[in-house]
């Protein structure tokens, strides 16, 4: 049996109003918020106790999804250094396809983006970069060249 499809990218927060601050300043739509807690919620993450809060964010086009989760409970553990290299086993990045990466990167700067590299051409196809997001994680910016 084959998969249906990748449902969404999950991203644990410091801060949840920043967080979902700079993904709709991204031009993600939020879908809702809530919080999560009880036995399924201990059972879904091995945990013992849950109690998060989460919100659900899909790009324009209705195919893809981030789900946020800043957690009360248990308290939430430093994975180590904010700046860590783009090179370290794990989640690598999550990456966007946008219309004008220049305007995505000045918008997204107010929200605590940071460039790690520069804005690169890769031949005639593409404009990319990665930027460091909320929690530190890598999102990665792509406008296709015409």
């Amino acid at each position: 049996m084959a998969i249906q499809r990748m449902d969404n990218v999950g991203i644990v927060v410091e801060d949840m109003d920043a967080a979902i601050a700079f993904f709709v300043e991204l031009g993600m739509e939020l879908e809702g918020r809530g919080q999560v807690e009880g036995p399924f919620a201990d059972q879904c993450t091995g945990l013992d106790g849950v109690r998060c809060d989460i919100a659900m964010l899909r790009t324009p086009d209705g195919h893809s999804r981030l789900e946020l989760a800043e957690y009360h409970n248990p308290p939430m553990i430093s994975a180590g250094p904010r700046d860590r290299p783009h090179n370290i086993p794990g989640t690598h990045r999550v990456m966007f396809a946008v219309d004008d990466i220049e305007d995505t990167v000045s918008r997204l700067r107010p929200h605590g983006a940071e460039l790690v590299g520069e804005i690169a051409r890769f031949e005639d196809s593409y404009l990319l970069c990665y930027l460091r997001g909320p929690a530190g994680i890598i999102v990665g910016l792509a406008e296709q060249l015409r």
